[in-house]
């Protein structure tokens, strides 16, 4: 809990943080990436070119601080964005002691931006709340790295390429198994790795169930758009990535993990945000086969639907199994409807879980409409391709 004599303090000054977010997170972000240039491999390239990434950190300190006064977001919200943090910072190899390093940047960018109305009272306020933030994903995160059996200072594995498949248009899966014999880490389906190369990291979901000894992620090349350049780590894997050579990988992460539960699933899913849902499709037809799914996809067009012939194979194995697709480009499919998804034509059971993954317009569409059709958020699982936005609240920032 935040102390008696800071609490009157971040309420008083939290509409002003909120005002300024987005400039104290460029202050904060440049700052410390310009006098710490080891830190880029953390960071998407493209994510730094869009700005997408700089706001991050920051509006989550201050969604914490507004949860704190009871002017943001509730307990149960709240210790799920500390726990999707966490599994975040995990994959990315994150240490304790990196903490202190950010909270010096982040008060100092406030400062910058803020000046003289940041009085020592202040400052102290704010100190305040990082720690309280700061020690809440620290500690959560050293119960994770413990459970994987993980050294928060060498967090990666070796993994040797031994096939590669060319999915569809763009998109390659690559089956890993470990350069040291051992076996593969058990992972709950929907969860993700870190895979390290080019000096760079990037998040890929594992796209088949724990089976066989090994790992297998579906990457789709990312192709700069609107001011975005290439994707490097998509494009060396694409490029330069064959059999028989050697990755670096985390251990599974991610907190898009199934509910073994009775209740009926629908797994719905966008251009590569299908990877989580192959691997959960491919679970249940293991272990649940007659469980009630409903699998939901939408690409561009045929060509670049990846895994469809293991969504339908998996589908196949089960006694309640039904399937929807949309394609932008129809191509004159029997198969599917043409254009953008309409959600409102999914089959949806009063008691059905719905795990989603895509991009961000696709699924703020798709739990916009159901959320129209009755189905809460807790019912709502979802994985967030990049920076996931905090703001302390809408009432608190322009």
């Amino acid at each position: 809990m935040l102390s008696t004599s800071s609490t009157p303090i971040v309420e008083a000054t939290l509409p002003v943080v909120g005002e300024h977010l987005e400039e104290i997170s460029s202050v904060f972000y440049d700052t410390m990436l310009g006098e710490n240039p080891e830190l880029l491999t953390l960071f998407s390239r493209s994510a730094q070119a869009t700005g997408e990434q700089k706001s991050a950190l920051a509006g989550a300190v201050a969604a914490y601080a507004a949860h704190l006064v009871g002017a943001g977001p509730d307990a149960a919200v709240f210790d799920h964005i500390v726990e999707r943090i966490a599994q975040r910072h995990c994959a990315l190899g994150i240490r304790p002691d990196q903490y202190t390093m950010v909270g010096r940047y982040l008060l100092r960018a406030v400062g910058a931006v803020l000046g003289d109305a940041v009085t020592p009272e202040i400052a102290a306020a704010w100190d305040e709340v990082y720690w309280l933030f700061a020690a809440r994903l620290i500690g959560r995160e050293a119960r994770l790295y413990g459970e994987a059996g993980v050294d928060s200072t060498n967090p990666w594995r070796e993994y040797v390429v031994a096939a590669r498949v060319e999915e569809a248009e763009d998109v390659v899966s690559f089956i890993l198994a470990p350069a040291d014999g051992g076996p593969a880490p058990a992972f709950r389906p929907g969860q993700y790795v870190t895979v390290a190369v080019a000096d760079q990291l990037r998040q890929y979901s594992l796209s088949q169930a724990p089976a066989a000894g090994t790992l297998r992620i579906t990457v789709r090349r990312v192709r700069g758009t609107g001011g975005r350049p290439d994707g490097v780590v998509s494009g060396h894997l694409h490029d330069r990535v064959r059999v028989g050579e050697r990755l670096r990988l985390s251990q599974p992460y991610g907190d898009l993990v199934l509910n073994d539960g009775p209740s009926p699933i629908v797994l719905i899913s966008a251009g590569v945000g299908i990877t989580p849902m192959a691997a959960i499709l491919d679970h249940v037809a293991r272990t649940q086969p007659t469980r009630d799914v409903t699998a939901v996809h939408a690409d561009r067009s045929p060509g670049r639907h990846p895994l469809r012939h293991d969504m339908t194979g998996h589908g196949s194995r089960m006694a309640s199994f039904r399937t929807l697709v949309w394609y932008e480009e129809h191509a004159g499919s029997t198969t599917a409807h043409a254009g953008l998804i309409d959600p409102d034509l999914i089959p949806l059971h009063p008691d059905a879980e719905v795990y989603l993954c895509g991009p961000a317009p696709f699924m703020q569409a798709v739990r916009a409409a159901l959320h129209r059709r009755g189905l809460p958020d807790e019912r709502i699982r979802y994985e967030v391709f990049g920076s996931e936005q905090w703001r302390a609240a809408p009432a608190l920032v322009p």
